[in-house]
């Protein structure tokens, strides 16, 4: 027998990998070649690629590549580690069993001790006495215990005789439990949601996942509503490339409730606020967003919304499948939400895309469904664009270099289930001529000529007087108008030294601009009238306005390196003027002057406003004021104010301050000052300790018609395991 120095290393052949054999150190490693092992004392590490297995005293087999591994073992494997009193491990497979010992699985940040740890392979794992936390205390403040645990890394963990505890202290018990062990996507049931509401009563929503392939997936809902139904979803997904994407979710049921009696004072199922019933018990939402890259750079884009009834996404605005949520995932994977949950006329399109540098060419057909015409009206005269084709080239040279061409073209078929359709062609182009007459100024006059043709489909009885049409020629009408303007411009700065807050120059930039445009006036009462194009009014107007900027430059310094300069555009005013000599009156010809701010004087602070001021009213039409504040610590706060006279006066507040490590504080507020009304209120808390976090929250809904609806939400989030609530 060979006994070893303190401090010895010894390479272990039998290795499986050549180019990277076991090693062995210890104080003092001695060698049975009648056994072929190795006994190694003191501070003993084997290493091989990323495994590492330390111990006191360590006992290896060459032959077998075994390891019998005593006090404070530490075996790290496959990113998880091991730690107990003793370990029996087969090197090559990597599995083996653990003695009063702990398993740490490190991406979800898991913990599992037990009586007795056997790695079964690769990816799996069976525990007696199991106890599971993320918890990294001594005492954890939650922890399931079973008998018997098996778990599968990026599957399931299932525990027999679980009792969930508190501390030490068990609070429930389960003869069986199941949760996930993932860190990727796979199938299986994700967490459920429970809410409850005095409008619909205790609520239950199941999700199931499907991970189809790589690149598509599917979502299952089962969501039982107390006093509604048994209401199902279905979502799907899928992205073939960044550009090649879609989602298409559907949810309906049967509704138990029906609002059909318009004598009832209370309309507890509907809304009284819109005048309209809801006596269909079948329920249902139909939505889809789609992108998809074709050949020859165009691009398709697929928007799908269909809806059972007006009431419908006033009903179901939150939760997994809420109006709320979708619109939050559309905007996000689609750069595009959908309508607005009062709007009774969903938009469906689909649309073909193709741009080049100056140009472009887009294909629409879109379809509006009023859902109120369609259900509960005998006529329905929307108005359809099957197709709408256009091309619009963006000004440029045209013929000679100082001389600028412009276009825009588009084409349309309007359809309707009740009412005049027909086809309409508009084109539209432009030519302009600028001059440089002095120094920063620029003059720019312009001609533009359009062309509009309508041909009708069928009885233009709402157009001309006659109820018949007698030939083409009163189904075929044409229209040509010219308009005219002027442009003068100027662009001034200067650069100012500045000393003082880390700024050393601040540009100071002036636009001023002169339009004047003039459309003359042109009796159109014969012609359809689908649109805005088909009524162009008369127009000598001329606009003043002044635009500012404020850019600042600061200088940093660097070691070794050349100083860096930032830049930051911290101020923007302008304001516009216009003047109509339409008006006889010259009061009433100067309209209303409009103007706009931005302030952004630093990253976390950023203050908008906008506002239109009338000369004959002496007040203001309207406005929007938003104030967006945010620091490096997470803190936000938020208030807009929204104005228009006649209609609307609303205050909207959000603020979100992570008061301690353990404390976040959050609320939104919506106020309609129109109608003194409360639109939304959340407020809550959010208490984070080492592994888990629990929200306390409180909000409360209003309509315009005084329907109220108000919930508690207690969140308890466990890390590593999901989340319980109610």
């Amino acid at each position: 027998m060979l006994i070893a120095s303190a401090g010895h290393a010894a390479v272990v052949p039998g290795e499986t990998d050549p180019g990277e054999p076991w090693r062995m150190t210890a104080d003092e490693i001695s060698f049975d070649p009648a056994e072929e092992r190795f006994i190694a004392r003191g501070n003993v590490a084997i290493t091989h690629l990323d495994s590492l297995l330390k111990a006191d005293r360590i006992s290896f087999n060459r032959a077998e590549m075994t390891a019998h591994a005593f006090g404070n073992v530490f075996f790290a494997v496959n990113g998880d580690t091991l730690t107990g009193d003793e370990l029996t491990v087969d090197l090559l497979s990597e599995t083996g069993t653990l003695y009063r010992g702990l398993l740490f699985v490190e991406e979800t940040h898991f913990y599992i001790k037990g009586d007795r740890i056997t790695k079964t392979g690769e990816y799996t794992y069976n525990i007696k006495q199991a106890g599971l936390t993320s918890c990294s205390q001594t005492v954890p403040d939650w922890s399931i215990t079973g008998s018997n645990v098996n778990v599968t890394l990026e599957g399931y963990a299932t525990v027999r005789h679980a009792a969930f505890r508190i501390r030490e202290t068990p609070v429930f018990y389960v003869p069986f439990f199941v949760f996930p062990a993932k860190t990727k996507r796979q199938s299986g049931f994700l967490y459920p949601h429970l809410d409850y509401s005095a409008r619909n009563g205790f609520g239950y929503m199941q999700p199931y996942f499907w991970a189809i392939t790589d690149h598509q997936d599917a979502t299952v809902y089962y969501h039982h509503i107390q006093k509604r139904g048994e209401k199902l979803g279905f979502e799907y997904r899928y992205m073939l490339s960044d550009l090649s994407r879609g989602t298409l979710m559907f949810d309906g049921f049967r509704d138990r409730r029906v609002d059909d009696d318009p004598d009832d004072p209370d309309r507890q199922w509907g809304y009284t606020g819109d005048g309209l019933l809801r006596p269909n018990a079948g329920r249902y939402w139909f939505r889809m967003k789609a992108d998809q890259a074709l050949p020859a750079d165009v691009m398709a884009r697929f928007d799908l919304d269909v809806v059972s009834d007006q009431d419908y996404l006033r009903d179901f605005r939150h939760g997994y499948t809420g109006h709320s949520q979708v619109e939050s995932d559309f905007e996000s994977d689609f750069d595009r939400g959908i309508d607005d949950r009062n709007d009774p006329v969903r938009e469906n399109r689909l649309n073909l895309n193709r741009t080049w540098t100056t140009s472009s060419l887009n294909t629409d057909l879109i379809w509006y469904d009023d859902v109120v015409k369609r259900r509960l009206q005998d006529e329905n005269d929307t108005l359809q664009r099957l197709p709408m084709i256009s091309y619009n080239a963006l000004k440029q040279p045209f013929y000679h270099p100082r001389l600028y061409g412009s276009l825009n073209t588009e084409y349309n078929y309007f359809f309707r289930e009740d009412g005049v359709t027909g086809h309409r062609a508009d084109l539209h182009p432009r030519l302009s001529l600028p001059f440089y007459p002095l120094r920063h100024f620029t003059l720019e006059p312009s001609a533009g000529f359009r062309q509009t043709v309508w041909y009708t489909d069928a009885d233009r009885s709402d157009i001309i007087a006659d109820d018949t049409i007698e030939d083409d020629m009163a189904r075929y009408t044409h229209r040509g108008i010219y308009d005219l303007g002027v442009d003068l411009s100027a662009d001034f700065h200067r650069i100012f030294p500045v000393s003082g807050f880390g700024i050393e120059k601040v540009k100071h930039t002036m636009l001023p601009q002169v339009k004047y445009s003039y459309i003359p006036s042109v009796d159109q009462s014969e012609y359809p009238d689908f649109d805005d194009i088909d009524r162009i009014e008369k127009e000598n107007r001329m606009v003043f306005s002044l635009t500012q900027f404020f850019t600042s430059r600061r200088t940093v310094e660097r070691r070794d390196r050349d100083p860096e300069r930032s830049y930051n555009r911290f101020a923007r005013l302008m304001v516009e003027q216009p003047y109509d000599f339409n008006y006889e009156n010259r009061d009433d010809a100067l309209l209303p002057i409009y103007g706009e701010i931005d302030i952004t004087p630093a990253r976390i602070l950023t203050i908008h406003a906008d506002t239109r001021y009338s000369h004959q009213e002496n007040t203001f039409l309207g406005g929007n004021t938003s104030v967006r504040l945010r620091d490096i610590w997470g803190s936000r706060f938020r208030v807009d104010y929204r104005y228009a006279k006649d209609a609307n006066e609303s205050l909207y507040f959000e603020l979100e301050v992570p008061v301690r490590a353990w404390l976040d504080v959050y609320g939104d507020y919506e106020r309609n000052l129109e109608h003194n009304t409360n639109v939304e209120l959340n407020a809550g808390f959010r208490y984070k300790a080492d592994c888990w976090s629990a929200d306390f929250s409180y909000r409360a809904m209003e309509d315009l018609d005084g329907t109220r609806d108000e919930r508690y939400f207690v969140m308890v989030h466990l890390y590593g395991l999901g989340e319980i609530g109610n």
